[in-house]
Formats: C-alpha cells, structure tokens, sequence
C-alpha cells in the first residue's frame, strides 16, 4: 500500500487504519512504545533485524500520521526520545482485538499442523 493512500480522504475506514500500519515494522513499534517512552537505540536492539534507516523512515511517518511525538532533548549529544500521542495509543487499543484474533489463527494453524 503507498503513502498516499493514507492521506487519501475517499477510503474506506479499515483502508485507512491500515495504511498508517502498512509495512513490517510500524506494528511492533506501536507495540514498543505502548511500554513508555524510548530512544531509537532501546527501539533497534529490541527488534533485530531493523535498520537504523528503516527505523527512522517508519518513526517520521508515524509522527507525520499524529501515532507518536518526537521529543528532542537539547543536551549534547542530542537526545530523542519517541512515545504513543494520544491518537497512537487509541490505535494500540483498537489492534488488541485483531491481535487476539491473530493469535488464536496461529493456534488453530498449529493445531492442524500436529493433527497432520
């Protein structure tokens, strides 16, 4: 799905909401930060695999679509540190029930799996 979809105002809801969780890692970050605030550093070791490139691409878009702040702390070196904006959190809490829905999926796939 590209960016512009989540701007796009003639989309369905559910189109909406998934264009502003589109790609691998947004999930987990929402997921992340529902713990408190954190540093990119804390965010990269706690999900191998991301790149430092990548992470800050997925945070400025976050931000941009109003899930998390960015606060920069004016101290050298700089300092910034990323937590769920209201709007993010209010998101977190509408995934729990497909999260759930995710997990008992897994379940019953693995249940078919060792029946096989």
């Amino acid at each position: 799905m590209t960016r512009s979809r989540a701007q796009d105002l003639n989309v369905c809801g559910v189109t909406a909401a998934i264009a502003v969780i589109d790609g691998k890692w947004k999930t987990a970050l929402l997921w992340l930060l529902e713990s408190g605030p954190q540093r990119p550093g804390e965010l990269r070791r706690q999900l191998p695999g991301l790149s430092e490139k990548v992470l800050t691409q997925a945070l400025r878009e976050m931000e941009t679509d109003g899930l998390v702040h960015r606060d920069v702390h004016d101290v050298l070196p700089l300092k910034t540190v990323y937590s769920l904006t209201g709007f993010g959190r209010e998101l977190s809490e509408a995934l729990a029930p497909l999260s759930d829905w995710g997990h008992r999926r897994l379940e019953k796939l693995a249940a078919t799996r060792s029946a096989s």
